[in-house]
């Protein structure tokens, strides 16, 4: 067979937060893919990239304190570091901020501009008072227009899925702040992607590009019409790319954001003395882009006519997934069912979800559920009961002798797991792990018989009987290490400890073809640990939103005595206060603020001046001892927790109305306490 040439991307994440069991289910099934392509000898790429423009990370630095930058750098790598947790393995992982995405936005825009297909017009866009940014499409949510579900973004309805502007929304609120955005006009620019009609009409009508579920989806919603011009510029203040012909604006995230595959393909080439061309515009080269189904429009419309416009080449396959759900419900931080991968990884080994995963996924559109007891009782059968158990019970008795010198009658079971090889390799390349999953498991039931019946811990007694122990184990370890070159794309772990038990490494898709006979097998080492439903708990848990606990620990107004910092050490340094009821608690009133305006004190050598938002007209001025700690304008948005029923205090300085909630022991050392997305202004602290 001529070895294919691949070039494999998943979506990139976003900086703004970590990676979670959710984001996993795409990045393990590109990894799986992609480990598949080259264990089958082709040679494949695997790229991607952060995706850090916008104003999420913009407003975030600022509320930081930090620069974009180093938001953006802190959080790749966690990215990075989840990923290797996983084993999701990268060829090459970079960043859309860039020198080379600049430079390929540049070009790609040029492009466009020669063709003709950008226009400027006046737009009126929804801008945030209180953040002071107009709100991209993500950071506005509201009543869908078309089915009226509510919270729903500004962008497309995820159960309805039609599109809309933030501005069709019915009752629009901002996230970033919670006010009720304003209608302001700003210039944008535009690309007219309807003159692209007739070439995506075509483009996307190919069953080789997308499946039949996604290419009637687009032709039933999108594609019966004419396309909307495509906004690709927003006004700064902006996280992005100024556009170098039209100073102030910088290109909206969407634009730069796949352009980063094409960045993260250049720097590999850079590193390993590639031809960039030879992987972007040589029709010999298939292009494999793995998404979910909410960003379905722009890999299947607008990406595809930005890279037609370009004289680039086009995608071979967007391979798209449906979305996560635990239980049959969304993921929830209140349930603990939304679990990031860094807590999934303190609890639980991640070769259980990525086969969990791999039983569940296929090429179609529908929602992959995490049932959490199915999960255990899965991989504790399949895994360790039907798979492992083959090597576990076999290898010890012929760590003396090695595996027999030619192979022995078994009743035909290699042969017929090595027929089955090719249809188990067809599900992989169509992305139907769970068909291959089920194939490679009844492979799995027919060696577990084999070796029950002939019980070679019973031959094990029988010095006479050594000879037929050595060839009942060699069949046995045999049909194990042919189970694990079918599940090495799944398992790479485990392919890894198969390698180090015969000696012998699985290096392609063909070793499960032919038996190891005469070589030496090692001391069997522990390879896989049923699933302890209590650690699973722990892992939800350890999810679970946690509430504010009035005994965990006092917190203090800050400008008034602190608790140290967040230590054990540190917090038994302070002493705990009396007992108090839950009715003295309740007399407290702890309110979610937003910071409207921060400024120096200039007679004052710890104060600063803080004006509140506790929702609608309420507004409160504060005097807070934070000014060694924290400069006005790192607080300008942000969300803090204040103490608004507080009695007024006449200062110096004028009437401070509350105390926002802090820790630590004071002057540089102080810490506002912080507020998750999706608290909204003036709601109570319980």
């Amino acid at each position: 067979m001529t070895q294919r040439r691949i070039l494999v991307t998943a979506a990139l994440p976003y900086a703004n937060g970590p990676i979670h069991i959710g984001h996993l289910v795409e990045y393990i099934q590109t990894d799986i893919w992609v480990r598949y392509q080259k264990l089958a000898g082709n040679r494949c790429v695997f790229l991607c990239a952060d995706d850090t423009h916008g104003t999420a990370i913009m407003i975030r630095a600022r509320q930081e304190g930090r620069s974009e930058e180093q938001v953006i750098a802190e959080m790749q790598q966690r990215h990075e570091r989840d990923f290797a947790g996983f084993e999701v393995g990268f060829d090459h992982y970079g960043s859309t901020n860039s020198p080379a995405n600049r430079q390929l936005c540049g070009q790609i825009w040029q492009a466009l501009r020669q063709k003709g297909m950008v226009s400027e017009r006046a737009v009126t866009q929804l801008f945030d008072p209180v953040a002071g940014t107009f709100l991209a499409d993500r950071f506005v949510k509201g009543t869908c227009p078309v089915c009226k579900a509510p919270d729903q973004y500004g962008d497309n309805c995820d159960r309805c899925s039609s599109t809309y502007g933030p501005h069709e929304l019915i009752d629009p609120v901002s996230t970033l702040s919670g006010a009720k955005p304003e209608l302001r006009q700003a210039a944008h620019l535009f690309v007219e992607l309807e003159r692209l009609h007739p070439f995506l009409d075509e483009w996307t009508r190919s069953a080789d590009h997308l499946e039949p579920e996604v290419s009637n989806y687009l032709h039933g919603h999108f594609l019966n019409k004419p396309l909307r011009d495509w906004d690709v510029s927003r006004p700064q203040p902006y996280f992005g790319f100024e556009i170098p012909d039209s100073p102030g604006n910088c290109w909206y995230v969407w634009f730069d954001a796949p352009i980063g595959y094409m960045a993260s393909t250049w720097e590999w080439c850079q590193r390993h003395g590639e031809n960039f061309d030879l992987w972007w515009r040589d029709p010999g080269t298939e292009i494999h882009h793995f998404i979910g189904k909410d960003i379905m429009y722009f890999h299947t419309l607008f990406w595809p006519g930005m890279l037609h416009s370009a004289g680039l080449q086009l995608p071979t396959k967007v391979h798209v997934h449906g979305f996560l759900t635990v239980g049959g419900q969304k993921m929830s931080k209140r349930t603990g069912t939304f679990v990031k991968a860094e807590t999934y990884l303190r609890h639980l080994d991640p070769a259980f979800l990525r086969y969990y995963y791999a039983t569940k996924l296929s090429p179609s559109l529908n929602d992959l559920d995490l049932n959490l007891s199915e999960f255990a009782s899965k991989v504790n059968s399949d895994l360790v009961g039907k798979v492992v158990n083959l090597a576990s019970r076999t290898a010890r008795f012929v760590k003396q002798t090695g595996l027999s010198a030619t192979y022995p009658d078994d009743e035909a079971l290699f042969a017929r797991g090595a027929a089955a090889g090719d249809e188990i390799a067809a599900a992989y390349e169509a992305c139907d792990f769970g068909r291959a999953m089920r194939l490679v498991m009844e492979l799995a039931d027919r060696a577990n018989p084999y070796v029950e019946s002939n019980a070679p811990w019973t031959l094990s007694k029988d010095p006479a009987q050594a000879g037929r122990l050595q060839d009942v184990c060699s069949v046995a370890l045999n049909l194990f290490r042919q189970i694990v070159v079918y599940l090495s794309p799944v398992l790479p772990r485990l392919a890894r400890q198969a390698d180090e038990l015969f000696g012998v490494p699985i290096r392609n898709w063909r070793d499960a073809a032919s038996p190891l006979v005469g070589t030496p097998v090692a001391t069997f080492q522990h390879m896989l640990q049923r699933i302890d439903p209590k650690d699973i708990q722990a892992m939800i848990e350890d999810s679970r939103e946690k509430e504010l606990d009035a005994t965990s620990a006092t917190p203090a107004a800050a400008g008034a005595t602190t608790v140290p910092q967040d230590t054990e050490e540190a917090l038994l340094a302070e002493p705990l206060q009396p007992t108090i009821l839950i009715d003295d608690f309740a007399k407290v009133d702890l309110r979610v603020a937003r910071v409207l305006a921060a400024e120096d004190v200039p007679d004052a050598k710890k104060l600063l001046k803080l004006t509140l938002s506790l929702g609608g007209e309420v507004r409160r001025t504060v005097f807070a001892g934070i000014k060694a700690a924290y400069k006005p304008e790192q607080l300008v948005g942000r969300l803090v927790v204040v103490v608004a029923n507080l009695a007024p205090r006449q200062m110096k300085f004028g009437l401070s109305e509350g105390m926002i909630v802090a820790v630590g022991p004071g002057d540089k050392d102080v810490f506002l306490l912080g507020v998750d997305s999706g608290a909204k202004v003036g709601q109570r602290v319980h």
